[in-house]
């Protein structure tokens, strides 16, 4: 993969504040919008889920995941030109006695401000995503997968927005 794909990879998976969540449950798969806070390196990234929620029950009986990640559809002539990027991987609740849990809950707070109020609910839960692999395509004859090392390695290329 070349620095200009890297770049488009790591402008989705940074800058798309909303994504597709798949998990499945009861033997059936379920695709529902979420707020993504990446983590800085892009080995994964952040999620405040409610429990009353079933992609959140699902995640709890089976933490396998994806994420799609898209860009802004912006009329264009054919949307398959689109750069996507379907991420893979481990959605893991955060304890609150963790030692890391308040860091995370702080920078989830910068990227979303308006969901403050919703840490005082108690069915909601602070997940972690870890990302295993990702596929990314850019167009006809423009698809890559990448393992989470590609991703980290694309977030050191590519500067911060």
């Amino acid at each position: 993969m070349d620095r200009e794909v890297f770049e488009v990879v790591v402008g989705l998976v940074r800058d798309c504040r909303w994504a597709a969540l798949g998990t499945v449950g009861n033997g059936l798969p379920l695709a529902t919008q979420v707020a993504w806070d990446p983590d800085p390196d892009l080995a994964g990234g952040l999620l405040h889920l409610s429990r009353l929620a079933a992609h959140t029950r699902h995640l709890l009986a089976d933490s396998r995941a994806a994420l799609s990640l898209t860009m802004a559809d912006d009329g264009r002539e054919d949307p398959q030109t689109l750069a996507r990027i379907t991420l893979e991987g481990q959605a893991l609740p955060l304890a609150r006695e963790a030692q890391d849990w308040a860091s995370a809950r702080e920078r989830y707070l910068a990227r979303f401000p308006a969901a403050r109020q919703w840490f005082d609910f108690t069915d909601f839960t602070l997940f972690h995503f870890a990302i295993e692999r990702a596929r990314y395509v850019g167009g006809f004859a423009n698809a890559h997968t990448l393992r989470a090392d590609d991703l980290r390695q694309a977030a050191c290329l590519a500067p911060t927005s």
